[in-house]
């Protein structure tokens, strides 16, 4: 004997009325408007902690240079802790001044010569790199490393011993190989050689970063566009020129740009190797600035000189932007 049971129906189950309006939400759960809302402020919240220390650590700091930048401060003052305002008269005086222009003339020039000298050497070691064997091209990036992470202060300090008068490696070499004249050369006794020992200190320090970029650069250069130029019958130069320098192209212009900054405010390498002399004849702008400002203990003059430095480094990234922008423009 067969027993039969019932079978529920197949429609849906029977339960508590839904109470909730069409569109609303119910307890815990979020409107798309708020959920919206919330992912649109979560990349602001992650830069909030970032800016913030921007503006604590670099904000402040310019505001209060721009402050003393309108103060007669000297020691006096200082002392007594007196505010003078003064207006623009310690910006009038410098730019009515003719050692500013020429301190000015001077950075740019040394930044372009350095800047220059650091792209070209570098983007050729970079190369070197990606042509390089496994075991040669690791030794040389420990060596680029180990020469990127010196700190500025030590390696100028190592420069001073290469370069010194009596007792100095370089005039020691230069006297073995004939140059016997150069045996207790003084480098720091002119601009030009002063000028000397500041490029190669700096281009020293800068290479690697240039030079590690740049091979960075090169590992993203798919190789299918090699073996298409060599089947084309395109030479080594070709192949570089059409392959190689459009995916290196951007990665110039970054650090190019970024050299321009770090080697115009390039004061510690100035000031340690001869403090600006001979005769200030090697300040430059940030040095200039120092040593009107503490040196000569004229605050507000010194903090004048440090705004307006900003202002040109800030005129020379822009223009050199737009430059970058115009020709990449054109190539579109």
């Amino acid at each position: 004997m067969t027993v039969q049971t019932e079978r529920p129906p197949s429609g849906p189950a029977e339960g508590p009325p839904d109470v909730r309006k069409p569109g609303g939400a119910g307890p815990g759960r979020t409107t798309p408007r708020a959920a919206s809302r919330a992912g649109a402020l979560a990349p602001y919240l992650l830069l909030l902690p970032a800016c913030a220390a921007t503006v604590l650590l670099l904000g402040w700091p310019l505001l209060k240079d721009v402050l003393l930048s309108f103060q007669n401060l000297n020691m006096a003052q200082l002392i007594q802790h007196v505010t003078e305002w003064n207006g623009f008269d310690n910006y009038r005086e410098v730019l009515t001044g003719e050692d500013f222009w020429r301190v000015t003339l001077r950075s740019i020039l040394f930044t372009a010569v350095n800047v220059a000298l650091v792209m070209v050497l570098g983007g050729l070691i970079g190369l070197l790199l990606a042509r390089l064997g496994k075991r040669m091209r690791l030794t040389l990036l420990i060596g680029l490393v180990l020469a990127w992470a010196m700190p500025v202060v030590a390696a100028t300090t190592v420069y001073q011993w290469l370069f010194a008068q009596r007792f100095g490696v370089v005039n020691w070499v230069l006297d073995r190989l004939g140059w016997h004249s150069m045996a207790d050369y003084s480098w720091t006794s002119s601009q030009m050689s002063t000028f000397f020992v500041v490029t190669v200190l700096i281009v020293w320090q800068s290479i690697p970063f240039v030079a590690i970029n740049l091979y960075a650069a090169t590992t993203t250069i798919p190789g299918e566009l090699y073996e298409a130029a060599a089947l084309d019958g395109a030479s080594a130069w070709r192949s570089f020129t059409t392959v190689t320098m459009p995916f290196l192209r951007p990665f110039l212009y970054a650090t190019t740009f970024l050299e321009i900054i770090w080697v115009f405010k390039a004061f510690v390498q100035v000031f340690t190797i001869n403090g600006g002399g001979p005769d200030r004849l090697t300040e430059i702008l940030p040095v200039y600035a120092y040593v009107e400002g503490v040196g000569n203990q004229h605050y507000g003059m010194g903090a004048a000189i440090a705004v307006l430095t900003i202002l040109i480094l800030l005129g020379l990234t822009a223009y050199y932007l737009r430059i970058v922008l115009k020709q990449e423009e054109d190539e579109a």
